[in-house]
């Protein structure tokens, strides 16, 4: 059966024990990676692989061993509880293997649990969990946490914010990736330990992270501030200390989506930068519209550098689009 976004909230905080199993899947792997990390935590308990009533298998592994699953999902453990065999980063070259544990599953088994990338409608693992009449497959999509979802963070760290600061949070989360947001709001925790007095945005301004890391900072100026002529020399300081082309466009594009959250919201608070001024003219010059196209041409960038059949120098196609964005920023 298929799981709304919205049906899916109150049965990951509420996993049934009964069920046959779960796929998560979607195209942020850090994302899925939490869901069912949330999931597995409410359906097994915060003892559950120290008590062996959790079995992981990697996709890779799996189908070396195809018994492996069928073993995990049979087996009797010495500890009482649920129990739970997950299979990790799958897709349909273990679907026979997955439709089979599926067939075989019966009540008193483990639960099967299952996550992957971005499955075609066509995937054959997808279409075994949508139609299986006890089992259940929920997309997880690119969007930050909303408001519910933080708060429970909050509650589960035991964090209560102030009103100005649970604001500060939610455009947080927007602007970072959701570990980074999570890692935010442990160091928040850390920091306000001994503290009981509720956060405030002096505390989140301590504890919120950079968009940027110091050795991309200058590359990433000289492009939002259209100084194409720099681009090649620093490009070439960059390449020589071994940044990776990918990272590059991923902080380029963390970069920009800040600079446009700051066009697109003129007054909000601002996080996440070490220069708030620099970025208020930054994102000043270009205004929302030409940063929508520049976050375009960006994810542009970072899907060609993540193509199979992509064999152009990587840190040439990145240049090339910062080249590309310093040349818009520059119209008027």
């Amino acid at each position: 059966m298929k799981l709304t976004p919205r049906e899916a909230k109150p049965y990951f905080a509420r996993p049934d024990p009964a069920r046959t199993g779960l796929l998560i899947y979607g195209s942020d792997a850090m994302r899925v990676a939490l869901k069912r990390q949330e999931f597995l935590k409410n359906l097994l308990g915060p003892n559950a692989e120290e008590e062996m009533r959790l079995s992981r298998m990697p996709a890779g592994e799996l189908r070396r061993d195809p018994a492996m699953l069928l073993d995990a999902i049979k087996a009797v453990g010495f500890f009482p509880g649920p129990r739970a065999a997950l299979v990790e980063e799958a897709n349909d070259n273990i679907a026979k293997i997955l439709l089979d544990a599926l067939k075989e599953w019966q009540p008193g088994d483990a639960q099967i649990v299952v996550t992957g990338g971005d499955l075609k409608k066509t995937s054959k693992v997808l279409k075994a969990f949508e139609s299986h009449p006890n089992a259940f497959a929920t997309a997880i999509y690119d969007n930050p946490p909303d408001r519910a979802e933080i708060e429970q963070m909050l509650k589960d760290a035991k964090l209560t914010p102030e009103a100005d600061a649970m604001a500060a949070l939610t455009d947080l989360a927007r602007t970072l990736d959701p570990g980074d947001f999570r890692q935010t709001l442990e160091k928040i925790t850390l920091y306000k330990l001994g503290d009981s007095a509720p956060i405030g945005l002096e505390d989140i301004a301590a504890c919120a992270p950079t968009s940027t890391e110091a050795e991309v900072d200058d590359i990433l100026h000289v492009v939002a501030e259209t100084r194409a002529a720099e681009i090649g020399p620093v490009m070439s300081k960059l390449q020589g200390q071994g940044v990776n082309p990918v990272t590059l466009t991923i902080m380029a594009t963390r970069h920009f989506r800040t600079l446009y959250r700051i066009a697109a919201n003129p007054g909000a608070p601002i996080y996440g930068v070490r220069d708030r001024d620099r970025a208020m003219r930054q994102a000043r010059n270009w205004g929302a519209v030409k940063l929508e196209t520049a976050l375009a041409v960006l994810t542009e960038t970072d899907l060609k550098l993540r193509s199979a059949g992509q064999h152009a120098p990587a840190l040439a196609l990145v240049e090339r689009a910062f080249i590309r964005l310093a040349m818009l920023g520059a119209q008027r």
